[in-house]
């Protein structure tokens, strides 16, 4: 079947860098109003409550579980709503404020400075003072996730505005229209989302350096053992799963053959008695005792799985009984802090060292086009079009089974020129776990940062799975390689995730942007489906090169 779908757009860079630091002309409003300032706003409207109250707290739910069946993401039928009037209320930035103490002042006293600073120098000094100071303000936002929050501090945590003045009505009408609730069914969150998640308990926190693991509390630990025997469970049970869809499959078979083997000719020339088998007969014959001997062997399995599976669950009532936890209860809010600092780590990874750091939401630095923001939505458009290209992108095998396991995906209100991949998997569950990537909601380029994160997920799974092979064996290997006979400097993963971002959106398309010996590796270790492969082929002497060599390794069993 011919390859149909095309390739997601890849927008232009925008005119102006996107971490160029630039005047702003007019004072905020909302600050001048704070400050004592008379300006007239055109932003007046109905009191925040009245329009949306305050948010509920949100009911314990269960945690996550990995749904094996699914093969590859739904369409995206929409991927904006009718506006919302977020930010019709006049008193935003004071509500937002409020109730978050000293921190709270120091912010809008710096916000302040930096808005009303007319000397470059000052403006950059306020500036990297009011960074640090905004993330403090978030982190204490964070710590009381699983109360009451207003929508205001909710918006705060999930896009990074501060306040609604500080971008344009074009970029509020744009921002207000993004699709809040997770109707799709991924594992795709915003760090409101996230956080609440992990105050719930619902997702295990992410991981850090060893030394704050060997710090935790016993529940704590008690507790990733539960997570990894649930893990090891849970990809017993697909295991299980799959044997009884072979059960199934060879009892059908089964019934055919038998079916073949009781139907009997007869013979005429004498009164109309059964004939002896057919050869089609005794070939039925013949294979119903194969398959007799396969469903002996399937059952065997079965029972060996019900067994471990018995033996898992009476570990993890165990555990779970060693353990004080309370299930319904939030965790302790040192867990949100610290998870929030790791998130903080990753926005600073996404962004990179030469990026932009302003953590605030401001008009110059974002687009106006929802297309263009790394939206719930948009990033999901983008991964399926990214596995597609590289269908075992998500896939991992675990005792001869393999399952596709999406990564949690955390979309973090900050600018950003690249995803990155935090974790391949869970460390105490490799076997059924989600890893975790992460992608500013506020890309230079969407296609760009998302691509970048899932060529950071695919070496970091091929890392771990080579373990300390890694420079020898798979697509590391491989690449490792190639990389140390051109005595290249730098990053080895930066290099393969920079070759990965052109083999999906160049290479795929038939433009060859990649050295000779990397496609080489990328078309054999990452390849594409048959049905591009096939196109590509008609597309330069290289392709049609790579197409020859797989006919030949195919003819000689050696592929």
């Amino acid at each position: 079947m011919a390859f149909t779908r095309s390739w997601v757009r890849f927008p232009s860079p925008p005119k102006q860098h996107m971490s160029q630091e630039q005047n702003i002309e007019q004072l905020d409003p909302e600050i001048a109003d704070l400050m004592g300032i008379s300006q007239d706003s055109s932003e007046s409207g109905p009191v925040f409550t009245e329009l949306f109250g305050e948010e509920k707290a949100a009911d314990k739910a269960e945690r996550e579980e990995v749904d094996f069946s699914k093969k590859s993401f739904a369409p995206i039928s929409k991927i904006k709503e009718k506006p919302k009037p977020f930010f019709k209320d006049k008193d935003y930035y004071k509500k937002l404020l409020s109730g978050e103490g000293e921190i709270a002042k120091k912010v809008h006293q710096l916000l302040t400075q930096f808005m009303t600073a007319k000397d470059p120098k000052d403006k950059s000094l306020y500036r990297a003072r009011l960074t640090p100071a905004f993330w403090d303000l978030c982190s204490g936002v964070s710590a009381k996730i699983g109360e009451n929050l207003p929508l205001n501090k909710i918006l705060l945590l999930r896009l990074g505005i501060l306040s609604p003045t500080l971008i344009s009505q074009d970029q509020r009408d744009m921002i207000s229209s993004i699709i809040m609730e997770n109707t799709t069914g991924e594992p795709v969150h915003y760090m409101d989302e996230w956080m609440l998640k992990i105050a719930q308990g619902n997702v295990n926190p992410s991981a850090t350096d060893e030394l704050k693991q060997a710090k935790q509390e016993g529940n704590q630990k008690i507790r990733g053992k539960t997570e990894k025997k649930k893990g090891q469970r849970q990809a017993e049970l697909s295991l299980l799963k799959n044997k009884i869809v072979q059960l199934d499959d060879y009892e059908t078979r089964l019934l055919n053959q038998v079916q073949t083997v009781i139907q009997h000719q007869n013979r005429s020339d004498y009164g109309g008695i059964k004939d002896c088998y057919t050869t089609a007969q005794r070939e039925a014959l013949s294979q119903i005792g194969a398959i007799l001997r396969y469903l002996s062997n399937i059952d065997k399995e079965m029972k060996t799985a019900y067994s471990h599976l018995d033996e898992m669950e009476r570990e993890i009532r165990e555990l779970t009984e060693k353990s004080d936890f309370d299930s319904q209860s939030f965790v302790d809010k040192s867990t949100v802090i610290n998870e929030f600092n790791s998130i903080r780590q990753m926005a600073k990874l996404c962004v990179g060292r030469q990026g932009n750091h302003f953590p605030i939401l401001i008009k110059q630095y974002i687009h106006a086009n929802i297309r263009e923001i790394a939206t719930r939505e948009n990033v999901i458009a983008v991964m399926a079009v990214v596995e597609q290209l590289d269908p075992g992108l998500f896939l991992r095998t675990f005792k001869g089974e393999t399952n596709r396991i999406v990564p949690y995906v955390l979309l973090l209100p900050n600018y950003g020129e690249n995803g990155i991949c935090w974790e391949p998997f869970e460390r105490f569950n490799r076997a059924s776990s989600r890893g975790r990537i992460a992608i500013p909601l506020y890309p230079k380029d969407l296609n760009t940062a998302v691509i970048a994160s899932l060529a950071d997920l695919r070496w970091q799974v091929a890392k771990e799975k080579a373990q300390h092979y890694w420079m020898e064996e798979g697509i590391t290997g491989r690449y490792y390689q190639w990389f140390e006979s051109q005595k290249l400097k730098g990053d080895v993963k930066e290099y393969f995730i920079r070759d990965y971002i052109l083999w999906i959106s160049k290479e795929s398309q038939g433009t060859q942007k990649l050295e000779r010996e990397v496609r080489g590796i990328f078309w054999r270790m990452i390849p594409f489906p048959q049905a591009i492969r096939d196109r590509l082929k008609n597309r330069g002497f290289v392709y049609n090169e790579l197409y020859k060599k797989d006919d030949n390794i195919a003819r000689s069993d050696g592929y």
